[in-house]
């Protein structure tokens, strides 16, 4: 049998474009199933099983040479780098308002290992992955693509959580998908990309949210 590294390549690059399809139902699925025994509760499994995914997709078809390439510092483009990180702290007033719902450690400690782990999941997976993936198509598109799936993504809490049910966080997350993607391409570097990240995870109270502590537009 003739082996072509080319249509190898090619195989790999549809089924990369084609995980956020799988990650997504995947995510629906355990939802649902979970959903079902524990309630609202059910973002640990969710975030559990996708930064799995998250991992082995990265690791899988990126490899650990390309998260290294992400972490360099490497071209420096401070208007969009400040448009990151201003970015990262809107969700500021919430974090004012309602930091003492963190006040028992099984709301406090998911939130506060989210906010340390998932920016680094997430940034490698929609803006690393899929955005190197997607270079060779049209730059807007590219976006678009890594953008909308990211804020569908977070739908999925929606399935337990009347606040990710909103068109606040549909809005908000694919806003902050087009920034992050956009400041991905002009530094080349996902490194002010994941501050930024982490600044609105840890800002957002992530656990609190998800819990239905409190409502959307406070």
């Amino acid at each position: 049998m003739n082996y072509h590294p080319h249509s190898n390549v090619l195989y790999h690059s549809k089924f990369v474009i084609f995980s956020p399809f799988i990650i997504i139902t995947t995510n629906i699925i355990v939802a649902l199933v979970f959903g079902s025994l524990i309630g609202k509760w059910v973002f640990i499994p969710i975030i559990l099983t996708e930064w799995c995914m998250f991992m082995f997709f990265v690791l899988k078809y990126g490899g650990t040479a390309s998260v290294k390439q992400w972490l360099k510092n490497r071209n420096t483009n401070w208007g969009w780098i400040i448009i990151t990180v201003i970015l990262g702290l809107l969700p500021l007033p919430i974090f004012l308002k309602f930091n003492h719902l963190l006040n028992d450690w099984t709301v406090w400690l998911p939130w506060i290992l989210i906010a340390l782990i998932n920016p680094w999941m997430e940034e490698f997976y929609w803006r690393g992955l899929l955005l190197n993936y997607t270079r060779s198509w049209n730059k807007l598109l590219s976006v678009l693509f890594s953008s909308t799936l990211f804020s569908a993504n977070h739908l999925v809490f929606g399935i337990q959580s009347e606040l990710f049910r909103g068109y606040e966080v549909a809005l908000s997350t694919f806003v902050m998908g087009i920034v992050w993607s956009i400041t991905y391409k002009k530094t080349n570097s996902l490194r002010w990309v994941i501050l930024s990240h982490f600044l609105v995870d840890f800002l957002n109270l992530s656990a609190p949210s998800f819990l239905d502590l409190y409502k959307a537009g406070f």
